[in-house]
């Protein structure tokens, strides 16, 4: 798979997936998730444009498979998927604690959590280059092409 993440999880039983109760449990949480990014004051602007069913459905896949699930990712890379939008580290950072409430609003297990925030963190340099939490406009400006 050359899109996504490695599924780190093999799909035998026992795979965090699993003990999370599989493919409805992981919907209805992305659901939450997305759902909650999209309204957010400093991260939904991003999305303004977007088709939540698609984004959804791309989330879905990535926690999936990272989970164990046997599913491919089919999106395009990361790094590509996010290139064009001015993403700060504060974004990056809202983002992630969105995600935080919202796994700790469906009671999943800490373990999963924290595999999945440590997942996400994994990622951070294919989103934005920033490794700190702030936003400053400025220095995003020479990164983004101009249109």
């Amino acid at each position: 798979m050359a899109n996504g993440p490695p599924n780190f999880a093999a799909s035998a039983p026992g795979t965090l997936f699993e003990q999370l109760g599989g493919e409805a449990k992981l919907r209805a949480i992305v659901d939450d998730f997305i759902d909650r990014v999209f309204a957010d004051r400093m991260i939904g602007f991003f999305f303004r444009n977007a088709d939540r069913g698609r984004i959804k459905e791309l989330e879905y896949q990535l926690a999936a498979r990272f989970l164990g699930a046997p599913v491919e990712y089919q999106g395009r890379p990361l790094a590509r998927a996010h290139a064009n939008h001015p993403i700060m580290g504060g974004h990056f950072a809202r983002r992630r604690q969105i995600l935080k409430e919202t796994l700790e609003s469906h009671q999943v297990p800490q373990g999963i959590v924290a595999a999945l925030l440590n997942h996400t963190d994994t990622l951070r340099s294919q989103i934005t280059p920033e490794t700190g939490s702030g936003c400053d406009p400025m220095a995003v400006r020479d990164r983004i092409p101009h249109r």
